[in-house]
């Protein structure tokens, strides 16, 4: 037991740039907190002592504000970082070296007893803060989930999803860690190198190129009644106004 405290500790430091000493981990840091009661409640859990292990979990959301049912499975060097209003539901798993942050949700959308309600996180996987992870798929290893995004599909690995419903942005799947010094934080789960969304980065670019499309036909149709042809049962259409639409996407 000493031993798996001595990991986490560790793993804290190593991850979070604010901590200082293992002691200041040790006794400031709800996330250890809640991973070190869960597994008491887990113990219990699995050997057919479900009301203490639920009691115990009872306890660890009252002193740490997250709430771990003692039927998950909650893997090594787990790092819960300010962890208020993280919830994580009983069939949920959680591998190796995952980052979660504040106000995440690993939850279900099956009232089904007995069934994967909850969804699987690979190796080293991060969850920003807010975000939502409803279902029974699963998480890739080395897969971030952006701040506040609602993913209801699975991701692939070494992917990350951003957005409500969110959609992926970036995959690498033969890449499952990046470097050390990428890897020790990443700010929210959201390491986009660019900062801008490749989605509406495509809509400004068809927004552009419907523009200059439209000013090529009014051009053409000038041409023609130049040149003396009738286009007078051409349909009279709006221009496209590109500001107004890149505006509306933004």
């Amino acid at each position: 037991m000493f031993n798996r405290l001595r990991e986490d500790i560790a793993s804290i430091i190593e991850r979070d740039p604010a901590a200082r000493t293992s002691w200041e981990v040790l006794t400031c840091y709800p996330g250890l907190h809640a991973i070190v009661m869960h597994r008491w409640a887990s113990w219990c859990w699995r050997r057919g002592l479900k009301w203490l292990g639920r009691f115990i979990s009872q306890l660890a959301r009252w002193f740490t504000a997250i709430e771990i049912h003692p039927g998950a499975t909650i893997g090594r060097r787990v790092f819960i970082d300010h962890g208020f209003g993280v919830v994580i539901g009983e069939t949920a798993v959680v591998g190796d070296d995952c980052t979660i942050y504040q106000g995440v949700t690993l939850g279900g959308t099956s009232l089904s007893k007995g069934a994967k309600r909850h969804p699987t996180l690979g190796k080293g996987v991060i969850i920003g803060a807010g975000a939502q992870v409803l279902g029974g798929f699963a998480v890739g290893d080395g897969a971030k989930v952006g701040s506040n995004a609602v993913v209801v599909k699975e991701v692939p690995a070494g992917a990350t999803a951003i957005g409500n419903p969110a959609h992926i942005v970036q995959k690498d799947a033969g890449r499952q860690r990046e470097e050390a010094t990428a890897r020790v934080f990443a700010a929210y789960g959201v390491t986009l190198s660019s900062g801008e969304d490749p989605l509406a980065t495509a809509l400004h670019r068809l927004i552009d190129h419907a523009a200059a499309q439209d000013q090529q036909m009014q051009t053409l149709v000038a041409a023609l009644r130049k040149a003396g042809v009738d286009c007078t049962q051409l349909a009279e259409a709006g221009r496209i106004d590109p500001d107004q639409l890149n505006k509306l996407v933004e």
